[in-house]
């Protein structure tokens, strides 16, 4: 389960190491996130939220992160 606040997250976090360090966490490609699916997301808070992203992906609901990317960052 998530908390309401990982959706905010996902629009602002970014992704801290490989090919696409720098890229928020929404905005990683689809194929780059199942990758990590079929190879293990990383550990902890970073392995969650890109699952996430993944899911959202895969429904087609990143239009719903859109507006949060302009919100205040939260901690």
């Amino acid at each position: 389960m998530f908390d309401k606040k990982d959706l905010i997250r996902l629009a602002k976090m970014e992704m801290p190491f490989g090919k696409y360090q720098g890229r928020v966490l929404i905005d990683l490609p689809e194929a780059y996130l199942i990758w990590f699916a079929n190879q293990g997301f990383p550990e902890g808070r970073l392995g969650e939220l890109m699952a996430l992203a993944l899911e959202i992906k895969i429904n087609g609901l990143e239009g719903l992160i859109e507006p949060l990317k302009r919100t205040p960052t939260i901690h």
